[in-house]
């Protein structure tokens, strides 16, 4: 059986209050074939998407759930956040930048194209400093978001980058549209590059636009069916707290950051969403440094 997360996890959206007669029931229904393990890592994160497969008449039911226009929307919001955090993750650390870039009157782009020809011009000028200085090739990626202004009848437009250019006063300096710049250094957390991957993709009324260079990483991601039995799946959605010891030990080198239990209304099983960091020690390690 061949199930995608992206079809049916917006089914799993009930948060348990309680472990009811009904939620074990739920967990312990006999047409779950077994839970399947999707680990993403990122650089020094790693998640687990963690979901049932069941028997061919639930496969069904859980298909023929009719999604709305709302719930498709918020789920490709949903994807479009994990994809751009992950691959922050994957290629960006502390010692890169990201930078903000505005318009002054006089500059304004007439419309979208515009506004991206200009982020193009802005790349060829950081490649060329970039080849000049034998430099690392550049990787870099940028959101566009756009505003309207109803004085002057138009879209105000400004842009964030991400990007291992580390001059960060040269990066402001080839910006040459006017209105404010503003660069500086990631800061990484114990969710990695996640808050700032957010914070560019924060607009509720989809009016950004994203664009990668080619030569990004991509997370590693790989797939387990047999990890994960439904008596341990039981065991975290009833008792959280159980999930530390259970992941570190799969997962040794990582720390546990946390988990989200959810629950259907719809089918039965449940959904479990965990993130880990790698640890101080194994940072260590990996960058030859003594333990």
């Amino acid at each position: 059986m061949n199930y995608s997360i992206d079809n049916y996890e917006e089914l799993f959206l009930i948060n348990p209050v309680d472990t009811s007669e009904e939620m074990i029931e739920s967990l312990r229904d006999k047409d779950i074939k077994k839970y399947r393990i999707k680990t993403i890592k990122s650089g020094d994160m790693l998640e687990c998407e963690i979901y049932p497969l069941w028997k061919s008449s639930k496969r069904k039911r859980a298909l023929k759930i009719k999604e709305t226009s709302r719930a498709q929307k918020n789920l490709n919001d949903k994807n479009t956040k994990k994809n751009i955090i992950r691959l922050m993750n994957t290629n960006f650390t502390k010692e890169d930048m990201w930078a903000t870039f505005t318009y002054d009157a006089d500059h304004l782009p007439e419309d979208e194209n515009q506004a991206k020809k200009d982020m193009q011009n802005y790349i060829r000028r950081l490649k060329r400093i970039v080849k000049k200085e034998s430099l690392e090739d550049l990787k870099y990626i940028y959101v566009t978001e756009y505003e309207f202004d109803p004085e002057k009848g138009k879209k105000r437009v400004h842009h964030h980058i991400v990007m291992n250019f580390r001059n960060r006063d040269l990066a402001e300096e080839i910006w040459d549209k006017g209105g404010r710049t503003h660069a500086r250094r990631l800061q990484p957390d114990d969710y990695g590059l996640e808050g700032m991957a957010r914070y560019i993709t924060k607009d509720p009324k989809n009016s950004k636009r994203y664009t990668t260079s080619r030569n990004l990483k991509k997370p590693t991601i790989t797939v387990a069916d047999s990890k994960m039995t439904k008596r341990r799946a039981e065991k975290i959605a009833v008792n959280e707290n159980a999930a530390p010891e259970i992941f570190e030990k799969w997962y040794q080198g990582y720390q546990f950051n946390d988990i989200e239990v959810k629950l259907s209304e719809f089918i039965s099983g449940t959904y479990l969403y965990v993130r880990m960091r790698k640890s101080k020690i194994e940072k260590r390690k990996n960058k030859g440094g003594r333990l």
